[in-house]
């Protein structure tokens, strides 16, 4: 390595990040005690790592591509089995037109983040606009305008601090949207206002682009204390086993639906029990319930049942529901899978709740009494 340049330098600081993460936060500071968490860690490791490289390598605000987030086999921060995800670095130096379509969708959303120039998780939401305040045209296909003079619709300011737009479509369908490839929705985004090309990567925007990775990557890791140290800064967040908070809005925090409202709580079953999960969906625009991983990666929506909408929801004759979180099948309707996990995440989103939410409820059992 006589050769030295900085982007040899950043390149370095990305493999003694990726030791770090394997010494510390694949392990027993961050609450891992078997070699199953140590594969689980990884795991998530390498699809972080996938999206760090994805998403921000070559992230240039005059330049914007917009990029799908998580897909089946790229999950982190939470993703979901029945939302299609993308972003995009934007600047108030800049003005911008994203173009996209409905694609069916029962939910849409355009989110403005700060926070995120450096590759860093999101801190804040810096604007939002949902479908049903913005114009799309019969066949469902829409324009909003980024920063630039005041527009009377369609319009989301950029102030210095935004940093990337992140877009949301959510589907409610007997398929997971997201295991389905004919649900991908198409988007563009063109700035208006640039003078000349963007200049060509050299060393230091290599090296930046480097470093953006390793700032994704850490900050979604060394960066993310053990959820039993963050739940009393989350008001959605319980770290109770198989009891479930009351739904509420996260407000403004970083990479949030800043219109909807959340519920996450573990679950912790042994190999002969069962958890029964009951409730009723409210009226809203969408709503789901999706298991994770403690590393916050859904399980396998494209193979099994480990999320219902309420498409994919058998009711009870008065309404309400009645699902079964197991090892195994249990031989009635609403069955979530665990995939044998004694130990993981149930996370509850409902978006534009127009009444009250009820509160799941849920009671463990033995596996042999569900249909008792």
């Amino acid at each position: 390595m006589s050769i030295k340049t900085e982007s040899r330098n950043a390149l370095q600081e990305l493999i003694s990040l990726l030791q770090e993460i394997d010494q510390r936060w694949a392990g027993e500071e961050w609450n891992l005690h078997s070699a199953e968490d140590v594969v689980g860690a990884h795991r998530a490791l390498m699809h972080l790592l996938d999206g760090g490289i994805g998403t921000m390598f070559e992230s240039d605000p005059a330049s914007p591509v917009m990029r799908r987030i998580v897909t089946p086999t790229r999950k982190f921060t939470g993703d979901n089995s029945d939302a299609i995800y993308f972003d995009a670095p934007v600047s108030a130096d800049y003005q911008y037109l994203v173009r996209g379509n409905m694609h069916g969708a029962v939910y849409v959303s355009i989110t403005l983040e700060e926070g995120t120039e450096l590759g860093a998780l999101g801190n804040k939401t810096a604007g939002i606009l949902n479908d049903s305040q913005f114009d799309c045209d019969a066949e469902g296909n829409f324009a909003i305008y980024l920063g630039g003079p005041r527009r009377d619709n369609n319009w989301l300011a950029l102030t210095p601090g935004t940093s990337r737009i992140t877009t949301r479509h959510y589907f409610e369908e007997v398929v997971s949207a997201s295991a389905d490839p004919t649900k991908v929705p198409c988007f563009s985004i063109d700035v208006l206002n640039r003078e000349t090309a963007p200049a060509v990567p050299d060393d230091q925007a290599v090296a930046a682009g480097i470093r953006r990775v390793a700032e994704f990557v850490r900050s979604r890791t060394l960066g993310m204390p053990p959820m039993a140290k963050t739940a009393d800064k989350v008001p959605f967040l319980s770290i109770v086993p198989n009891e479930f908070p009351a739904p509420v809005p996260p407000g403004d925090m970083g990479l949030a639906a800043i219109d909807a409202a959340y519920s996450m709580a573990p679950y912790f079953l042994g190999p002969d029990e069962a958890l029964l999960i009951t409730g009723r969906w409210p009226d809203c625009r969408m709503a789901n319930i999706c298991l994770w991983t403690r590393f916050q990666q859904t399980y396998d929506y494209s193979n099994r049942q480990v999320s219902l909408n309420r498409a994919q929801t058998q009711l009870e004759p008065d309404g309400s529901f009645r699902m079964v979180l197991a090892h195994s099948d249990p031989g009635c309707p609403n069955w979530l899978d665990t995939e044998g996990r004694a130990l993981g995440i149930v996370f509850w989103r409902f978006f534009l709740p127009e009444s009250e939410i009820e509160t799941p409820r849920a009671q463990v059992v033995k596996f042999e009494d569900i249909n008792n």
